[in-house]
Protein backbone atom coordinates (compact mmCIF):
# COMPACT_ATOMS: atom_id res chain seq x y z
CA UNK A 1 0.00 0.00 0.00
CA UNK A 2 2.82 2.20 -1.11
CA UNK A 3 3.49 4.27 -3.91
CA UNK A 4 7.52 3.52 -4.71
CA UNK A 5 10.10 4.97 -7.09
CA UNK A 6 13.59 4.42 -8.03
CA UNK A 7 15.00 6.62 -11.25
CA UNK A 8 17.09 8.99 -12.09
CA UNK A 9 16.56 12.94 -11.55
CA UNK A 10 18.61 15.68 -13.86
CA UNK A 11 18.70 19.72 -12.75
CA UNK A 12 20.28 22.01 -15.06
CA UNK A 13 22.16 24.76 -13.89
CA UNK A 14 22.29 24.12 -10.60
CA UNK A 15 25.22 25.61 -8.79
CA UNK A 16 27.87 23.15 -8.10
CA UNK A 17 26.81 21.32 -10.79
CA UNK A 18 24.46 19.44 -8.04
CA UNK A 19 22.19 16.82 -8.75
CA UNK A 20 22.94 17.36 -12.52
CA UNK A 21 22.39 13.48 -12.79
CA UNK A 22 21.10 12.25 -9.69
CA UNK A 23 19.69 8.62 -8.05
CA UNK A 24 16.02 9.78 -6.77
CA UNK A 25 13.95 7.33 -4.62
CA UNK A 26 10.67 8.57 -3.47
CA UNK A 27 8.01 6.57 -0.99
CA UNK A 28 5.15 7.84 -0.44
CA UNK A 29 3.34 5.79 2.51
CA UNK A 30 -0.37 7.06 3.06
CA UNK A 31 -0.76 4.98 5.94
CA UNK A 32 2.11 6.15 7.97
CA UNK A 33 1.34 9.91 6.12
CA UNK A 34 4.57 10.29 5.02
CA UNK A 35 6.45 11.54 1.49
CA UNK A 36 10.20 10.58 1.85
CA UNK A 37 12.38 11.81 -1.12
CA UNK A 38 16.12 10.37 -1.26
CA UNK A 39 18.67 11.99 -3.42
CA UNK A 40 22.44 10.79 -4.09
CA UNK A 41 25.07 12.02 -6.62
CA UNK A 42 28.80 11.27 -6.04
CA UNK A 43 29.39 13.08 -2.00
CA UNK A 44 26.13 14.45 -2.57
CA UNK A 45 22.96 13.28 -0.51
CA UNK A 46 19.87 15.04 0.38
CA UNK A 47 17.02 13.41 2.27
CA UNK A 48 13.19 15.09 2.81
CA UNK A 49 10.72 13.69 4.99
CA UNK A 50 7.02 15.23 5.33
CA UNK A 51 3.85 13.96 6.53
CA UNK A 52 1.17 13.79 4.16
CA UNK A 53 -1.31 15.80 5.85
CA UNK A 54 1.26 19.16 6.49
CA UNK A 55 3.43 19.77 2.98
CA UNK A 56 4.49 22.44 4.52
CA UNK A 57 6.84 21.04 7.56
CA UNK A 58 9.62 18.97 6.68
CA UNK A 59 12.71 17.45 7.96
CA UNK A 60 15.87 17.53 6.35
CA UNK A 61 19.18 15.82 6.25
CA UNK A 62 22.21 16.98 3.73
CA UNK A 63 25.83 15.53 3.26
CA UNK A 64 28.23 17.40 0.71
CA UNK A 65 25.78 19.58 -0.52
CA UNK A 66 27.24 22.55 -2.41
CA UNK A 67 26.29 25.74 -0.49
CA UNK A 68 25.19 27.37 -3.84
CA UNK A 69 22.29 25.16 -3.99
CA UNK A 70 20.70 26.74 -1.34
CA UNK A 71 20.75 30.72 -2.68
CA UNK A 72 17.56 30.45 -3.79
CA UNK A 73 16.23 29.64 -0.12
CA UNK A 74 19.18 32.33 1.30
CA UNK A 75 18.14 35.39 -0.93
CA UNK A 76 14.92 35.21 1.12
CA UNK A 77 16.65 35.56 4.02
CA UNK A 78 19.28 38.42 2.84
CA UNK A 79 20.79 39.85 -0.06
CA UNK A 80 24.07 38.00 -0.26
CA UNK A 81 25.63 35.42 -2.53
CA UNK A 82 27.00 32.32 -1.91
CA UNK A 83 30.85 31.91 -3.58
CA UNK A 84 31.90 28.35 -2.47
CA UNK A 85 31.58 25.50 -0.20
CA UNK A 86 29.98 22.52 1.23
CA UNK A 87 27.44 21.65 3.31
CA UNK A 88 26.63 18.95 5.70
CA UNK A 89 23.13 19.63 7.74
CA UNK A 90 20.20 18.24 9.50
CA UNK A 91 17.23 20.93 9.82
CA UNK A 92 13.24 21.27 10.45
CA UNK A 93 12.00 23.52 7.89
CA UNK A 94 8.45 25.28 8.34
CA UNK A 95 7.00 26.98 5.14
CA UNK A 96 4.21 29.51 6.21
CA UNK A 97 2.32 31.93 4.18
CA UNK A 98 4.23 35.14 6.43
CA UNK A 99 8.00 33.21 5.38
CA UNK A 100 9.87 30.38 6.56
CA UNK A 101 11.13 28.92 9.43
CA UNK A 102 13.92 26.69 10.13
CA UNK A 103 16.39 25.65 12.64
CA UNK A 104 18.98 22.57 13.22
CA UNK A 105 22.86 21.61 13.40
CA UNK A 106 25.38 22.34 10.50
CA UNK A 107 28.91 21.61 9.17
CA UNK A 108 30.96 23.68 6.39
CA UNK A 109 33.75 23.11 4.35
CA UNK A 110 35.07 25.84 2.71
CA UNK A 111 32.31 28.17 2.65
CA UNK A 112 32.63 31.49 0.77
CA UNK A 113 30.02 34.00 0.55
CA UNK A 114 29.62 38.31 -0.09
CA UNK A 115 27.23 41.13 -0.05
CA UNK A 116 26.70 43.62 -2.30
CA UNK A 117 27.65 46.66 -0.17
CA UNK A 118 31.16 44.08 1.04
CA UNK A 119 30.47 44.67 4.84
CA UNK A 120 29.99 40.78 5.35
CA UNK A 121 32.16 38.34 3.12
CA UNK A 122 34.14 35.40 4.07
CA UNK A 123 36.67 32.56 2.23
CA UNK A 124 37.26 29.31 2.73
CA UNK A 125 35.19 29.14 6.09
CA UNK A 126 35.12 25.86 7.85
CA UNK A 127 32.15 25.99 10.38
CA UNK A 128 30.10 23.69 12.91
CA UNK A 129 27.23 24.83 15.20
CA UNK A 130 23.45 25.37 15.34
CA UNK A 131 21.56 27.65 13.31
CA UNK A 132 17.82 29.27 13.34
CA UNK A 133 16.05 31.90 10.50
CA UNK A 134 12.80 33.25 10.93
CA UNK A 135 10.99 35.53 8.04
CA UNK A 136 7.58 34.98 9.30
CA UNK A 137 7.75 38.60 10.87
CA UNK A 138 8.92 40.45 7.90
CA UNK A 139 12.29 41.40 8.87
CA UNK A 140 14.83 38.22 9.03
CA UNK A 141 16.23 37.15 12.28
CA UNK A 142 18.89 34.45 12.48
CA UNK A 143 20.47 33.17 15.31
CA UNK A 144 23.92 31.75 15.44
CA UNK A 145 26.02 29.64 17.52
CA UNK A 146 28.97 27.92 16.15
CA UNK A 147 32.54 27.54 15.98
CA UNK A 148 34.56 28.58 12.83
CA UNK A 149 38.25 27.65 11.56
CA UNK A 150 40.58 28.04 8.94
CA UNK A 151 39.66 30.84 5.76
CA UNK A 152 38.81 34.83 6.38
CA UNK A 153 35.61 36.77 7.50
CA UNK A 154 34.69 40.17 7.26
CA UNK A 155 32.21 40.96 9.59
CA UNK A 156 31.92 45.35 9.04
CA UNK A 157 35.69 46.53 10.35
CA UNK A 158 36.41 43.65 11.88
CA UNK A 159 38.47 41.37 9.12
CA UNK A 160 39.72 37.81 10.58
CA UNK A 161 42.13 35.47 9.19
CA UNK A 162 41.21 32.64 11.22
CA UNK A 163 43.63 30.15 12.84
CA UNK A 164 43.25 26.46 12.56
CA UNK A 165 41.83 26.11 15.93
CA UNK A 166 38.57 26.80 16.77
CA UNK A 167 37.00 30.35 17.10
CA UNK A 168 33.77 30.60 18.69
CA UNK A 169 31.22 32.88 17.07
CA UNK A 170 27.68 33.90 18.08
CA UNK A 171 25.45 36.28 17.00
CA UNK A 172 21.86 37.53 16.46
CA UNK A 173 20.95 39.15 13.83
CA UNK A 174 18.03 41.02 11.65
CA UNK A 175 17.57 42.11 7.81
CA UNK A 176 15.09 43.97 6.43
CA UNK A 177 14.86 45.95 2.94
CA UNK A 178 18.93 45.81 2.33
CA UNK A 179 19.28 46.64 6.05
CA UNK A 180 21.50 44.52 8.32
CA UNK A 181 21.68 44.64 12.16
CA UNK A 182 23.91 42.14 14.53
CA UNK A 183 22.24 42.98 17.73
CA UNK A 184 24.68 40.08 19.48
CA UNK A 185 27.85 39.37 17.89
CA UNK A 186 30.41 37.43 20.64
CA UNK A 187 33.79 36.42 19.25
CA UNK A 188 36.07 34.30 21.66
CA UNK A 189 39.76 33.62 20.22
CA UNK A 190 41.30 31.57 23.70
CA UNK A 191 44.85 33.07 22.75
CA UNK A 192 44.11 36.43 20.61
CA UNK A 193 40.57 38.15 20.66
CA UNK A 194 37.39 38.01 22.56
CA UNK A 195 34.42 40.25 22.34
CA UNK A 196 30.90 41.29 22.69
CA UNK A 197 29.08 43.46 21.05
CA UNK A 198 26.32 44.88 18.66
CA UNK A 199 27.16 46.10 14.60
CA UNK A 200 24.58 48.06 12.32
CA UNK A 201 24.87 48.64 8.46
CA UNK A 202 22.33 50.66 6.35
CA UNK A 203 21.09 49.15 3.25
CA UNK A 204 23.89 51.03 1.47
CA UNK A 205 26.20 49.22 3.41
CA UNK A 206 27.75 52.10 5.46
CA UNK A 207 28.26 51.54 9.21
CA UNK A 208 25.50 52.61 11.34
CA UNK A 209 26.74 51.05 14.97
CA UNK A 210 29.38 49.70 16.08
CA UNK A 211 29.41 48.95 19.71
CA UNK A 212 32.00 46.42 21.61
CA UNK A 213 30.81 46.74 25.27
CA UNK A 214 33.62 44.78 26.10
CA UNK A 215 36.97 43.65 24.55
CA UNK A 216 40.28 41.66 25.37
CA UNK A 217 42.92 41.71 22.50
CA UNK A 218 46.18 39.25 23.09
CA UNK A 219 49.42 40.34 21.07
CA UNK A 220 50.86 39.54 18.91
CA UNK A 221 47.99 37.11 17.73
CA UNK A 222 45.20 39.56 17.73
CA UNK A 223 46.80 42.08 15.74
CA UNK A 224 48.32 39.04 13.08
CA UNK A 225 44.62 37.46 13.03
CA UNK A 226 42.35 40.78 13.40
CA UNK A 227 43.82 43.74 13.25
CA UNK A 228 46.41 43.99 10.46
CA UNK A 229 44.52 45.06 7.42
CA UNK A 230 42.74 47.52 9.32
CA UNK A 231 46.20 49.33 11.23
CA UNK A 232 47.73 48.85 7.66
CA UNK A 233 44.67 50.95 6.01
CA UNK A 234 46.31 53.46 8.71
CA UNK A 235 49.26 53.55 7.07
CA UNK A 236 50.60 51.37 10.36
CA UNK A 237 52.62 48.08 8.15
CA UNK A 238 54.28 45.07 9.49
CA UNK A 239 53.58 45.67 13.33
CA UNK A 240 55.57 44.14 15.78
CA UNK A 241 53.19 43.72 18.82
CA UNK A 242 53.39 42.26 22.74
CA UNK A 243 51.13 42.53 25.65
CA UNK A 244 47.35 42.89 25.58
CA UNK A 245 44.57 45.51 25.61
CA UNK A 246 40.96 45.89 27.18
CA UNK A 247 38.59 48.23 26.75
CA UNK A 248 35.54 49.05 24.57
CA UNK A 249 34.04 51.64 22.17
CA UNK A 250 30.52 52.34 21.11
CA UNK A 251 30.45 54.62 17.91
CA UNK A 252 27.16 55.44 15.40
CA UNK A 253 26.63 56.98 11.97
CA UNK A 254 27.19 60.45 13.32
CA UNK A 255 30.54 59.41 14.77
CA UNK A 256 32.07 58.20 18.16
CA UNK A 257 30.30 58.45 21.54
CA UNK A 258 32.59 56.98 23.91
CA UNK A 259 35.70 54.52 24.26
CA UNK A 260 38.02 53.36 26.72
CA UNK A 261 41.34 51.26 26.68
CA UNK A 262 43.25 49.68 29.57
CA UNK A 263 46.20 47.71 29.46
CA UNK A 264 49.04 46.16 32.26
CA UNK A 265 51.86 46.30 29.34
CA UNK A 266 52.18 46.87 25.61
CA UNK A 267 54.56 47.26 23.23
CA UNK A 268 54.12 48.10 19.52
CA UNK A 269 55.64 49.58 17.12
CA UNK A 270 55.51 49.84 13.04
CA UNK A 271 58.22 48.66 9.87
CA UNK A 272 58.48 51.85 8.91
CA UNK A 273 59.64 53.86 12.45
CA UNK A 274 57.05 56.28 12.45
CA UNK A 275 55.58 55.14 15.87
CA UNK A 276 56.99 53.00 18.10
CA UNK A 277 56.14 52.56 21.82
CA UNK A 278 57.68 50.09 24.55
CA UNK A 279 55.94 49.50 28.05
CA UNK A 280 52.46 51.18 27.41
CA UNK A 281 50.29 50.87 31.25
CA UNK A 282 47.50 52.19 32.92
CA UNK A 283 44.41 53.75 30.13
CA UNK A 284 42.03 56.26 28.85
CA UNK A 285 38.27 56.74 29.26
CA UNK A 286 36.45 59.18 27.13
CA UNK A 287 32.54 60.27 26.43
CA UNK A 288 31.09 62.36 24.43
CA UNK A 289 28.34 63.70 26.95
CA UNK A 290 29.50 63.96 30.92
CA UNK A 291 32.35 63.39 32.60
CA UNK A 292 34.45 60.10 33.07
CA UNK A 293 36.82 59.12 35.96
CA UNK A 294 40.15 60.19 35.79
CA UNK A 295 42.88 58.29 34.15
CA UNK A 296 46.68 57.95 34.14
CA UNK A 297 49.05 56.57 30.92
CA UNK A 298 52.30 55.84 31.40
CA UNK A 299 55.19 54.44 29.00
CA UNK A 300 58.94 53.29 29.28
CA UNK A 301 59.67 54.28 25.86
CA UNK A 302 57.81 56.33 22.84
CA UNK A 303 59.80 56.87 19.52
CA UNK A 304 57.27 59.00 16.74
CA UNK A 305 59.30 59.35 13.49
CA UNK A 306 62.61 57.80 14.68
CA UNK A 307 62.83 60.44 17.31
CA UNK A 308 63.11 58.67 20.87
CA UNK A 309 61.56 59.78 24.15
CA UNK A 310 62.19 58.80 27.43
CA UNK A 311 59.51 56.95 29.73
CA UNK A 312 56.65 59.47 31.62
CA UNK A 313 53.35 59.36 33.46
CA UNK A 314 50.24 61.70 31.77
CA UNK A 315 46.99 62.49 33.91
CA UNK A 316 43.91 62.71 31.55
CA UNK A 317 39.83 63.41 32.38
CA UNK A 318 36.99 63.50 30.30
CA UNK A 319 34.72 66.18 30.51
CA UNK A 320 31.91 67.24 27.90
CA UNK A 321 33.28 65.90 24.87
CA UNK A 322 37.09 66.82 25.67
CA UNK A 323 39.64 64.45 26.68
CA UNK A 324 42.38 66.71 28.27
CA UNK A 325 45.80 66.30 30.07
CA UNK A 326 45.37 66.96 33.81
CA UNK A 327 48.94 68.36 34.67
CA UNK A 328 51.93 69.55 32.50
CA UNK A 329 53.88 66.76 31.38
CA UNK A 330 58.15 67.23 30.74
CA UNK A 331 59.03 64.73 28.14
CA UNK A 332 62.91 64.15 28.27
CA UNK A 333 63.96 64.20 24.91
CA UNK A 334 67.39 64.11 22.91
CA UNK A 335 69.32 65.43 26.01
CA UNK A 336 66.62 68.52 26.40
CA UNK A 337 63.62 68.56 27.31
CA UNK A 338 59.75 68.85 25.86
CA UNK A 339 57.36 70.64 27.85
CA UNK A 340 53.46 69.87 27.30
CA UNK A 341 51.62 72.78 29.31
CA UNK A 342 48.33 72.25 28.01
CA UNK A 343 46.57 69.27 25.66
CA UNK A 344 42.85 69.55 25.05
CA UNK A 345 41.63 66.47 22.04
CA UNK A 346 37.99 66.44 21.31
CA UNK A 347 37.92 62.88 19.90
CA UNK A 348 33.95 63.06 18.41
CA UNK A 349 35.21 65.60 15.60
CA UNK A 350 35.27 64.89 12.43
CA UNK A 351 35.84 68.57 11.02
CA UNK A 352 37.31 71.74 12.70
CA UNK A 353 39.96 71.78 15.70
CA UNK A 354 40.14 68.50 17.44
CA UNK A 355 43.54 68.94 19.19
CA UNK A 356 44.87 71.80 20.79
CA UNK A 357 47.97 72.02 22.43
CA UNK A 358 51.28 74.30 23.93
CA UNK A 359 54.64 72.91 23.54
CA UNK A 360 57.80 74.16 24.98
CA UNK A 361 61.57 72.71 23.28
CA UNK A 362 64.86 73.48 25.54
CA UNK A 363 68.08 72.10 24.87
CA UNK A 364 67.30 69.33 21.91
CA UNK A 365 70.68 68.38 20.40
CA UNK A 366 70.51 68.81 16.94
CA UNK A 367 73.50 66.20 16.95
CA UNK A 368 71.50 63.45 18.03
CA UNK A 369 68.45 64.31 16.17
CA UNK A 370 70.21 64.49 13.32
CA UNK A 371 71.73 60.77 14.04
CA UNK A 372 68.00 59.94 14.60
CA UNK A 373 66.34 60.84 11.42
CA UNK A 374 69.36 59.72 9.40
CA UNK A 375 70.68 63.17 8.13
CA UNK A 376 74.87 63.90 8.93
CA UNK A 377 75.54 64.99 12.21
CA UNK A 378 74.55 68.58 12.80
CA UNK A 379 76.04 70.89 15.89
CA UNK A 380 73.85 72.55 18.23
CA UNK A 381 70.80 72.63 20.41
CA UNK A 382 66.72 73.00 19.20
CA UNK A 383 64.82 75.10 21.23
CA UNK A 384 61.52 77.19 20.83
CA UNK A 385 58.27 77.59 22.39
CA UNK A 386 54.83 76.80 20.45
CA UNK A 387 52.21 78.63 21.58
CA UNK A 388 49.71 76.49 19.60
CA UNK A 389 49.96 73.50 17.67
CA UNK A 390 46.10 72.58 16.62
CA UNK A 391 44.98 69.64 14.84
CA UNK A 392 42.37 71.07 12.06
CA UNK A 393 40.49 68.77 9.91
CA UNK A 394 43.50 66.37 8.52
CA UNK A 395 46.18 68.44 9.46
CA UNK A 396 48.41 69.85 12.14
CA UNK A 397 49.18 73.56 12.12
CA UNK A 398 51.80 75.38 14.48
CA UNK A 399 51.33 78.93 15.17
CA UNK A 400 54.59 80.52 16.62
CA UNK A 401 58.01 79.02 15.53
CA UNK A 402 60.46 76.95 16.53
CA UNK A 403 64.22 78.55 16.68
CA UNK A 404 67.04 76.17 16.30
CA UNK A 405 70.96 77.39 17.23
CA UNK A 406 73.11 75.24 14.43
CA UNK A 407 76.31 76.07 13.30
CA UNK A 408 76.86 79.10 15.59
CA UNK A 409 74.06 80.65 14.09
CA UNK A 410 69.91 80.42 14.09
CA UNK A 411 67.52 78.60 11.81
CA UNK A 412 64.03 79.41 12.59
CA UNK A 413 61.00 77.63 11.33
CA UNK A 414 57.50 79.09 10.76
CA UNK A 415 54.00 78.51 9.17
CA UNK A 416 54.54 74.79 9.56
CA UNK A 417 51.57 72.85 8.85
CA UNK A 418 51.63 68.68 8.31
CA UNK A 419 48.87 67.20 6.61
CA UNK A 420 47.89 63.26 6.98
CA UNK A 421 50.99 62.32 9.39
CA UNK A 422 50.57 58.94 9.67
CA UNK A 423 48.69 58.09 6.06
CA UNK A 424 50.73 56.85 3.18
CA UNK A 425 51.88 60.20 1.85
CA UNK A 426 51.99 62.97 4.24
CA UNK A 427 52.21 66.38 3.01
CA UNK A 428 54.54 69.61 4.89
CA UNK A 429 54.55 73.20 4.61
CA UNK A 430 56.90 75.79 5.93
CA UNK A 431 58.84 78.93 5.64
CA UNK A 432 62.17 78.78 6.84
CA UNK A 433 64.66 81.40 7.48
CA UNK A 434 68.38 81.39 8.29
CA UNK A 435 70.49 83.84 10.23
CA UNK A 436 74.46 83.73 10.16
CA UNK A 437 75.21 80.06 9.96
CA UNK A 438 78.73 79.73 10.23
CA UNK A 439 79.85 78.08 6.87
CA UNK A 440 83.45 76.14 7.90
CA UNK A 441 80.92 74.39 10.18
CA UNK A 442 78.60 73.57 7.58
CA UNK A 443 81.10 72.57 5.06
CA UNK A 444 82.66 70.07 7.31
CA UNK A 445 80.05 68.44 8.09
CA UNK A 446 78.32 67.54 4.54
CA UNK A 447 82.67 67.32 2.87
CA UNK A 448 81.43 70.03 0.80
CA UNK A 449 84.62 71.76 0.51
CA UNK A 450 85.99 74.19 2.99
CA UNK A 451 84.30 77.98 2.57
CA UNK A 452 84.50 80.32 5.28
CA UNK A 453 82.07 83.14 6.48
CA UNK A 454 78.30 83.86 7.47
CA UNK A 455 75.15 82.45 5.74
CA UNK A 456 72.16 83.77 5.73
CA UNK A 457 68.87 82.69 3.81
CA UNK A 458 65.54 81.42 3.24
CA UNK A 459 63.44 78.48 2.24
CA UNK A 460 60.14 80.28 1.47
CA UNK A 461 56.92 77.96 0.28
CA UNK A 462 58.68 74.52 1.51
CA UNK A 463 56.27 71.73 0.22
CA UNK A 464 57.03 67.97 0.99
CA UNK A 465 54.92 64.98 -0.30
CA UNK A 466 56.16 61.59 2.01
CA UNK A 467 58.71 63.80 2.83
CA UNK A 468 60.25 64.61 -0.72
CA UNK A 469 60.30 68.52 -2.10
CA UNK A 470 57.61 69.35 -4.84
CA UNK A 471 58.22 72.83 -4.34
CA UNK A 472 60.36 75.98 -2.73
CA UNK A 473 61.80 79.13 -3.37
CA UNK A 474 65.28 79.24 -1.79
CA UNK A 475 67.72 82.10 -1.40
CA UNK A 476 71.30 81.39 -0.30
CA UNK A 477 73.63 84.15 0.55
CA UNK A 478 77.22 84.52 1.81
CA UNK A 479 77.66 88.31 1.78
CA UNK A 480 80.30 88.99 4.15
CA UNK A 481 83.68 87.47 1.89
CA UNK A 482 85.89 84.55 3.32
CA UNK A 483 87.82 82.20 1.93
CA UNK A 484 86.73 79.40 -0.30
CA UNK A 485 88.78 76.35 -1.51
CA UNK A 486 89.46 74.43 -4.89
CA UNK A 487 86.58 71.66 -3.98
CA UNK A 488 84.38 73.88 -3.09
CA UNK A 489 84.45 75.80 -6.43
CA UNK A 490 84.33 73.11 -8.03
CA UNK A 491 80.87 71.77 -6.47
CA UNK A 492 79.42 74.91 -6.65
CA UNK A 493 80.13 75.16 -10.05
CA UNK A 494 78.40 71.96 -10.69
CA UNK A 495 75.55 73.19 -9.11
CA UNK A 496 74.37 75.84 -11.76
CA UNK A 497 76.27 74.24 -15.41
CA UNK A 498 78.96 76.88 -15.54
CA UNK A 499 82.75 77.25 -15.02
CA UNK A 500 85.43 79.83 -14.24
CA UNK A 501 85.20 83.09 -15.36
CA UNK A 502 87.79 85.99 -15.79
CA UNK A 503 90.28 84.10 -17.78
CA UNK A 504 91.36 82.09 -14.73
CA UNK A 505 92.79 78.63 -16.19
CA UNK A 506 92.35 75.35 -14.78
CA UNK A 507 96.21 75.51 -14.54
CA UNK A 508 96.85 78.39 -12.62
CA UNK A 509 93.48 77.25 -10.58
CA UNK A 510 95.75 74.73 -9.28
CA UNK A 511 98.44 76.79 -7.55
CA UNK A 512 96.28 77.65 -4.99
CA UNK A 513 94.47 75.67 -2.41
CA UNK A 514 91.50 78.72 -1.43
CA UNK A 515 90.61 81.96 -2.78
CA UNK A 516 89.09 85.04 -1.11
CA UNK A 517 85.38 85.83 -2.14
CA UNK A 518 83.63 88.80 -1.24
CA UNK A 519 79.73 87.60 -1.48
CA UNK A 520 78.68 84.01 -2.77
CA UNK A 521 74.86 83.50 -3.77
CA UNK A 522 72.79 80.84 -5.23
CA UNK A 523 68.81 81.01 -5.78
CA UNK A 524 66.73 77.91 -6.36
CA UNK A 525 62.70 78.10 -7.05
CA UNK A 526 61.56 74.50 -7.23
CA UNK A 527 58.39 73.87 -9.29
CA UNK A 528 57.68 70.06 -9.89
CA UNK A 529 60.85 68.54 -11.35
CA UNK A 530 62.32 72.11 -12.45
CA UNK A 531 64.69 74.00 -10.47
CA UNK A 532 65.12 77.56 -11.56
CA UNK A 533 68.46 78.76 -10.88
CA UNK A 534 69.76 81.77 -10.09
CA UNK A 535 72.29 83.80 -8.75
CA UNK A 536 74.08 86.94 -7.46
CA UNK A 537 73.12 89.11 -10.42
CA UNK A 538 72.21 87.79 -14.12
CA UNK A 539 72.70 88.74 -17.68
CA UNK A 540 72.60 86.96 -21.30
CA UNK A 541 75.67 84.64 -20.20
CA UNK A 542 74.24 83.49 -17.20
CA UNK A 543 74.27 84.38 -13.29
CA UNK A 544 77.13 84.85 -10.90
CA UNK A 545 77.56 82.29 -8.21
CA UNK A 546 80.83 83.48 -6.74
CA UNK A 547 81.84 86.67 -6.65
CA UNK A 548 85.76 86.86 -5.98
CA UNK A 549 88.14 89.49 -4.00
CA UNK A 550 91.75 89.65 -4.38
CA UNK A 551 94.19 87.68 -6.28
CA UNK A 552 93.77 85.35 -7.89
CA UNK A 553 90.34 87.44 -8.79
CA UNK A 554 87.81 84.56 -8.89
CA UNK A 555 84.72 84.71 -10.42
CA UNK A 556 81.97 81.62 -10.47
CA UNK A 557 79.09 81.64 -13.33
CA UNK A 558 75.96 79.71 -13.94
CA UNK A 559 74.81 78.93 -17.29
CA UNK A 560 71.89 76.56 -16.55
CA UNK A 561 68.89 78.74 -15.52
CA UNK A 562 66.57 75.07 -15.21
CA UNK A 563 67.98 72.20 -14.16
CA UNK A 564 66.21 68.86 -13.55
CA UNK A 565 65.66 68.57 -9.36
CA UNK A 566 66.99 64.89 -9.56
CA UNK A 567 69.54 65.88 -11.66
CA UNK A 568 70.93 68.89 -8.67
CA UNK A 569 70.21 66.15 -6.55
CA UNK A 570 72.76 63.52 -7.98
CA UNK A 571 75.16 66.41 -8.42
CA UNK A 572 74.87 67.50 -4.56
CA UNK A 573 75.12 64.02 -3.55
CA UNK A 574 78.46 63.12 -5.65
CA UNK A 575 79.83 66.28 -4.07
CA UNK A 576 78.96 65.63 -0.47
CA UNK A 577 80.28 61.71 -1.12
CA UNK A 578 84.03 63.46 -2.35
CA UNK A 579 82.80 62.19 -6.13
CA UNK A 580 83.57 64.74 -9.07
CA UNK A 581 80.24 65.68 -9.95
CA UNK A 582 78.94 64.80 -13.53
CA UNK A 583 77.40 68.14 -15.12
CA UNK A 584 74.44 67.16 -17.51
Amino acid sequence: MRWLFDGTVQLAGAPGGALSNAKLGLIVDESANTLQVDLNQGKTQASTALPLDQPSHAQISLKGLPVGWLQGLLGTVWSGRVTGGRLDAVLALDIQDSGIQTSGEFTLDGAGFDTPAGTLAGQGVNSNGRLNIDTTSGAARIHLDANVRGGELLLGPIYAKLPEHPVQLGLDASGHRGAFELSRLRVSDADALQLDGALAFSAKGELEKLKFDHFQAHFPAAYQRYGQTWLTALGMRDMRTAGQLSGSIDMAADGLHSFNFDTDGLDAADSGGRLSVTGLRGGMDWAAQGDRPATTLAWRTLQIYRIPTAGMQSHWQSRGGSLSLQRAAEIPLLNGKLRVADLEWRPAAVKGQRLATSLTLTGIDMAAFSRAVGWPEFPGTLGGAIPSLRWVDDRFELAGGLSMNVFDGFVDITRLSLQQPFGSSPVLTSDISMRQLDLGAITSVFDFGNITGRLDGSVDQLRLVNWNPVAFNAQLLAGGGGRISQRAVNNLTSMGGGGIAAGLQGAVLKLFKTFGYKRIGLNCTLQGTVCHMGGLDSDGDGYTIVEGSGIPRLQVIGHQTQVDWPTLMHRLKAAIDGATPEIR
